[in-house]
């Protein structure tokens, strides 16, 4: 049982290349589990090849919204089947980015594509969602079936409670450690409903700001949730960990 989980990182990217073995030995010590998150097949494929090699690295597949060089959710399928694939994604919507009706059309054949995915191969969804957390509330709701985490969530709590409301959880990042912005979400959300993560290579929390980011440095996020709720610290690491062990089934 690791004492904690980052529900996504991306050890799979360049940022890595140079001590990869470093990061990952950081991450066996302090007893830190990861799923790896694809934004492409072939990021996809490396996180799995990740997975495979190194006991506590997950690895979840998929097309994120904006990174759509080749849409072909066919090339997944293979991929989905290893036991070590915990999640469809990163899929959702992102509409910041999106900048004419064709790139939100673009984006929701895409995330429908996924859910597909997921629903068929019976895997939670991991979510990006910048700029459309209603839009994807719609979608959501006409799949009771589905599960999953709203990853790096950034909205209030109403909005956190319908997605709590269709059995999606959210996650939060070191940005907590450093704004205040999201502390009422935080303290009004139930326990179980909630996990960690960093979103590696981005986003380190303090005291590591300005730092690449990695999996071991999710210890900060976790303090500060318990800081924030004012709850014990090994209360919170182990719901934490079995909520996040729990979506991965």
């Amino acid at each position: 049982m690791p004492k904690y989980f980052d529900i996504h990182s991306h050890l799979n990217f360049k940022d890595y290349d140079g001590d990869l073995e470093e990061v990952i030995e950081r991450l066996k010590d302090t007893e830190t589990h990861t799923i790896v998150v694809g934004t492409d097949y072939e990021s996809s494929k490396k996180a799995l090849d990740l997975a495979e090699k190194y006991e506590g690295i997950y690895a979840s597949i998929g097309i994120h919204p904006i990174d759509s060089k080749n849409s072909d959710i066919s090339l997944f399928r293979e991929l989905a089947k290893n036991k070590k694939v915990v999640a469809i994604g990163e899929c959702g919507l992102d509409f910041y980015h999106a900048k004419k009706p064709e790139d939100f059309d673009r984006q929701k054949k895409l995330f429908l594509d996924q859910i597909d995915l997921a629903l068929e191969c019976d895997k939670p969804l991991m979510i990006h969602a910048r700029d459309a957390y209603e839009e994807i509330l719609e979608i959501l709701k006409q799949y009771p079936k589905l599960r999953g985490n709203i990853h790096f969530f950034a909205g209030d709590k109403d909005i956190a409670k319908k997605f709590f409301d269709l059995g999606f959880t959210i996650s939060f990042t070191g940005v907590i450690t450093f704004t205040s912005d999201y502390d009422e979400v935080i303290r009004s959300a139930p326990l179980n409903m909630i996990m960690s993560e960093t979103d590696a290579p981005y986003v380190a929390p303090a005291p590591h700001r300005g730092k690449r980011n990695e999996p071991a440095f999710v210890c900060e996020v976790v303090k500060k949730i318990a800081e924030i709720r004012g709850e014990d610290l090994e209360t919170v690491k182990a719901t934490l960990v079995n909520n996040a062990l729990s979506m991965i089934g």
